[in-house]
This record gives structure tokens, C-alpha cells and sequence, in this order.
């Protein structure tokens, strides 16, 4: 089957020093502490190691084919982010970043599908370097799920949205800034359970903050299967039902009726719960999504989709078809 592997993530091999540039703040650098491995250094601290397949496009691109993956869709690392920045100083490390992964996908464009980063706590400026990025060849961009601790329905961010649906920019909501993750740093827990957490919160504040109702032609995938969205969607439903006067305020349709109406990707890590998720939504609405080539993504990409018990045609459907049509290919 051909394959676009929809979530993965990728940083250049070597990042400025932001924060000396800039005088405040922990930028992410890089510490190359042996040949192929890295520590990401944010600030005095080691935030993760990572390993040479995180910025070098030959080594993924071997990867890729022990994987049986075709392309690859490459976005930046999470916490490259900088919401938490000066605007002017988080878009100047945008450009940095997307510069990086337009030279990756210009020099290898059989193999790589580009998503940019813009510095959403400033829509003007987010706009302006997503229109730049989407005139130099870029399919869309990832956004996290929330900026700044403000949900994705506030109006500050309705002309990006509208720049996204004129220029049919994909839309990649991902994680960070996990809620609460001050008050649960044992076990790993922002990542396990923090993170499918603010996936739920991204797309409810959409639904019921109207978001997809002003922009109906909004290409969005949300990252993990769609978080703890889909297996509480009945909660959720119920909650719209019997006390319509706190949840139902801003939108009053159904949260279910937009069940089909966005993507999520197949990083669900259970059999079972692919299906529950393709019967939700449709497999037209699922796309491969690995999270390579972090521990916590797919150990084999595409794995999960290949030995499901499901159909010839789902499998096709998700391990390409609904990532093309996502992606505007």
C-alpha cells in the first residue's frame, strides 16, 4: 500500500542560541553529545535525547522503507513552539524552523510533505508566515492545542482560521502545554494522560465554541486518535443534553453531528480502538499517524493499520487515500 505517514516530527540539526540572541526565555539548543545522539537542552536543562532519524532526512528516508512508508508529513517539535515568547522573537524562530523543513522536503520531495509552525500568540504575524509558508510549497500547518492556556474557540484566532480555509491549509492540532501538569510530573503522567486530554479540550472548544460552523471548510486533524474526545463522546453528548445552559451557549448543535467532519490519525496503539474510531468517524477520517520517532509513538509505523482486522479498502483508505484528501494531493 502506498503510505504517507501523517505525524511525524523533525528539528534541525543545529538550532541558534535563542536565548543568548534574545536575552531571556529557555530556547531549545542542542547538545550533539556523541556521534547520531543529541540532547535537547531547554536552557540549563535536559528536556529529551534524541537520536540522528530526529534531523537527518537520510537516515528517516532508510527508515521509511524498513517501515514501508512512502512520505513522510514533517512538523516541529512541540515544545519549538515559543508561544510563551515575544511575537516578533517567536516568529523569527518560526522562520528558522520552516526554512529547515522546506530545504528538507525541496531536496527530498518524493519523500516529504512539509507542515509549518507560526507564532500563534500573534495572529497577524501567524497569518503572514502562514501565507509565506503556503506559497513556498507547504501543505498546512500544526498548531497546539492551546496557546497560552486559551482554548482555540477565542476570537483572536478567527482570521487564522479563515486564512487556513482561503488557502485550504491542513490544520494539525497537537498537544502541549499539557493542563495540570504542574500538579502530576510523577509516572510520565502529562504525557499519558495529560496529553489525550488536551486533544478532548481542542476539539470541544471548537465544536462548541462554533468554530466549525464559521469555517465549514476547515481541513483539521487532531493528533492520538483524537485524544479522550471519541471515547467519552457519549459524556460529552450527554453533557450538551441535560444542562444545555452551560455547554450549549455558544453552539447548539449536537457535538455527534461533527463526528465526520475532521480527521484524527490511527497513533491509538490498540487494535480494537482503531476500530471503535473508524466506526465513529469513518475511515475516510482516519489517517496514519506514527509520531516518529519518539519512544512514545508507534514502534513500527504503520504496524497497527497493516495487521488490523479490518478491510482491504479501510486499510487503504487510511494508510493514504484520507491523507490525501487532508492534505489537498
Amino acid at each position: 500500500m502506498f503510505t504517507i505517514d501523517t505525524h511525524t516530527h523533525i528539528i534541525p540539526k543545529h538550532m541558534p542560541n535563542f536565548t543568548k540572541k534574545f536575552g531571556y526565555g529557555n530556547f531549545i539548543t542542542l547538545d550533539h553529545h556523541e556521534a547520531g545522539r543529541a540532547w535537547m537542552m531547554q536552557g540549563e536543562k535536559r528536556f529529551r535525547e534524541i537520536t540522528e532519524n530526529c534531523w537527518d532526512p537520510l537516515v528517516r528516508i532508510e527508515e521509511m522503507q524498513q517501515h514501508h512508508a512512502n512520505m513522510q508529513v514533517i512538523c516541529t517539535i512541540p515544545v519549538l513552539f515559543s508561544y510563551w515568547a515575544k511575537a516578533h522573537d517567536c516568529f523569527e524562530i518560526s522562520q528558522f524552523l520552516n526554512d529547515d523543513i522546506a530545504a528538507t522536503v525541496n531536496n527530498h520531495p518524493d519523500h516529504f510533505i512539509g507542515l509549518a509552525t507560526v507564532p500563534m500568540q500573534d495572529t497577524k504575524l501567524a497569518v503572514k508566515e502562514l501565507e509565506r509558508c503556503m506559497a513556498n510549497g507547504f501543505r498546512g500547518v500544526q498548531i497546539g492545542s492551546n496557546i497560552n492556556d486559551q482554548n482555540l474557540n477565542e476570537e483572536q484566532f478567527d482570521d487564522f482560521f479563515a486564512a487556513c480555509e482561503s488557502l485550504n491549509a491542513a490544520i494539525l492540532v497537537h498537544p502541549w502545554q499539557m493542563m495540570g501538569q504542574e500538579h502530576m510530573s510523577k509516572y510520565w503522567l502529562p504525557w499519558l494522560v495529560g496529553m489525550p486530554a488536551e486533544i478532548s479540550r481542542a476539539i470541544c472548544s471548537m465544536i462548541f465554541g462554533g468554530v466549525f460552523e464559521k469555517y465549514k471548510n476547515l481541513k483539521v486533524c487532531f493528533a492520538h486518535g483524537g485524544g479522550s474526545f471519541l471515547p467519552t463522546i457519549s459524556r460529552i453528548e450527554h453533557g450538551w443534553d441535560c444542562r444545555p445552559d452551560l455547554v450549549a451557549i455558544d453552539n447548539r448543535k449536537n457535538p455527534k453531528e461533527y463526528l465526520g467532519k475532521f480527521w484524527v490519525d490511527s497513533h491509538v496503539c490498540d487494535h480494537k480502538m482503531l476500530q471503535y474510531v473508524v466506526d465513529l468517524v469513518g475511515a475516510d477520517k482516519v489517517m496514519q499517524g506514527s509520531d516518529y520517532p519518539f519512544p512514545l509513538g508507534e514502534s513500527v509505523p504503520g504496524e497497527l493499520v497493516r495487521t488490523a482486522p479490518m478491510s482491504q479498502t479501510d486499510k487503504e483508505k487510511i494508510m493514504s487515500h484520507s491523507a490525501k484528501a487532508w492534505l489537498g494531493i
